[in-house]
């Protein structure tokens, strides 16, 4: 019971870095349900997109009745995301067997889907400690590569559960032309809407404890109401690095329980 109360106490970090930075949700979702509330990493992935989901639609809501989300670019990127997403949950992971043989090495499905949750978090991490200034050229956006962004996005979502938002906020900027605030609100619409779609590709999964699931969403919910009240204190550079280091710390932590222990 005390653990699952840790978890849970920890959900309202979820929330917090949602309502803060934007992003950052499913990198420590995952690891909580797998770590700390003993869940197998492909259910906790599937949780992760609804946790997520759930909590960034909030975040998204707001944003949209402060006129900072722009449903043009949610529905250009947004769909070829989505569907990425849950083509990846429905039809592909579960054809990947739950041991994958290469050569003499035998490696678990769960394995690789941490390895690979463990890589997207460095990268992550190396996006917040060392962010590239981000300025929107003057030509007109390429729908093409914004759409591109969209599927590719959509993969790496549905692979480990993750929204995405520190990708998409990028690609909003580059190649949709957008404004940070505008990107940021618009990237939790796009998160919310891709994340909750993709679990539809698990919702019919009968080990899903929706108790835990309910629970840990609205606790994380709270905690982004946190985050946002908390991002009139704290400057956001600041904020992003320290994460940013707490996320390597994750990555490296996660890649070595796994691959050594």
């Amino acid at each position: 019971m005390d653990i699952e109360i840790i978890g849970y106490a920890l959900a309202l970090l979820v929330g917090i870095s949602l309502g803060l930075i934007g992003s950052g949700g499913s990198i420590l979702t995952v690891p909580i349900l797998v770590y700390i509330l003993k869940i197998e990493p492909f259910l906790a992935t599937a949780y992760s997109l609804f946790i997520v989901g759930s909590t960034a639609l909030v975040g998204g809501v707001k944003n949209a009745w402060n006129r900072q989300v722009n449903f043009s670019m949610v529905l250009l990127f947004g769909i070829p995301s989505l569907v990425a997403v849950f083509v990846m949950r429905a039809y592909v992971l579960p054809l990947v067997p739950d041991t994958i043989t290469l050569g003499s090495l035998r490696l678990s499905k769960n394995l690789l889907l941490m390895v690979f949750f463990a890589l997207v978090m460095f990268t992550s991490s190396m996006k917040m400690i060392r962010p590239k200034a981000i300025t929107p050229s003057e030509t007109t956006p390429k729908k093409s590569s914004l759409m591109l962004q969209g599927v590719l996005i959509g993969i790496v979502a549905g692979t480990v559960g993750a929204g995405g938002g520190f990708l998409i906020i990028p690609a909003l900027v580059l190649f949709a032309k957008a404004s940070m605030k505008e990107a940021v609100g618009t990237s939790l619409f796009i998160v919310a809407i891709q994340s909750l779609f993709g679990f539809l590709g698990d919702a019919s999964n009968p080990l899903i404890d929706w108790s835990l699931l309910l629970t840990f969403s609205a606790i994380a919910i709270v905690g982004i109401f946190i985050g946002i009240f908390l991002t009139r204190f704290i400057p956001d550079n600041n904020l992003k690095k320290g994460f940013g280091y707490f996320v390597l710390l994750m990555a490296i932590y996660i890649f070595t329980k796994e691959v050594f222990f």
